[in-house]
C-alpha cells in the first residue's frame, strides 16, 4: 500500500509567533506525525500549498485537482484548513478512480493538546479502506464529500442536513 500525502496548509501547519501574538502557516508537521506514529506503509509527502484555507482560491483548488488527476498514485491524504475543506472536497469529487481523504486540525499540530494526530490517523485508516471517492476525516468520523459541513459554533464537522 502506498499513500501520497499532499499538504496545503491550514491550522494543522500553523506556527504561533508569541512576540507577534499571531499564527502563520509554517512547514507541515506531517512527516513528524507519521514517524512518531510508527507508520509502516509506503508514503511520500508533497508540499503543494502553504495557505490558510480562508485564503484558498479557485485557482488553488484547480492546482490541487490537476496535480492529483495527473499523478500516478491512487490513494491520497490531503491536509487542509478546516474552514473551506468541504468546498475543496467537492472540487476533488470530479476526479475518478482515486481515493482522497482530506483532514486537518482545529488546533495547530504543534500544540500540546491538538486533534491533529488523531485526525491524521483517521485519514490514514480511511484512505486504506474506503472506495474510490472523496472523504473528510475529522472529529472521529469519516464524511462523504458533499454531505458535510463545518459547524463553527460547535467547532466540529457534521453531516449536512438533508
Amino acid at each position: 500500500m502506498f499513500i501520497r500525502f499532499v499538504t496545503t496548509g491550514g491550522t494543522i501547519d500553523k506556527v504561533y509567533f508569541d512576540a507577534l501574538s499571531q499564527y502563520e502557516v509554517g512547514d507541515s508537521p506531517i512527516r513528524q506525525i507519521l514517524t512518531e506514529g510508527l507508520v509502516n506503509i509506503g508514503y511520500d509527502i508533497v508540499p503543494l500549498l502553504q495557505k490558510d484555507s480562508l485564503e484558498m482560491t479557485d485557482a488553488d483548488r484547480t492546482k490541487l485537482c490537476d496535480f492529483i488527476a495527473n499523478d500516478s498514485a491512487d490513494r491520497y491524504v490531503i491536509t487542509h484548513g478546516t474552514d473551506t475543506m468541504p468546498q475543496t472536497a467537492e472540487a476533488l469529487a470530479a476526479i475518478p478512480g482515486k481515493t482522497m481523504v482530506l483532514t486537518g486540525a482545529l488546533t495547530p499540530a504543534r500544540f500540546r493538546t491538538t486533534d491533529a494526530v488523531f485526525n491524521v490517523g483517521m485519514a490514514v485508516a480511511a484512505v486504506q479502506v474506503c472506495a474510490a471517492g472523496v472523504y473528510i476525516a475529522m472529529n472521529g468520523e469519516v464524511f462523504v464529500a458533499g454531505q458535510v459541513r463545518k459547524n463553527r459554533a460547535e467547532n466540529r464537522f457534521e453531516r449536512r442536513p438533508a
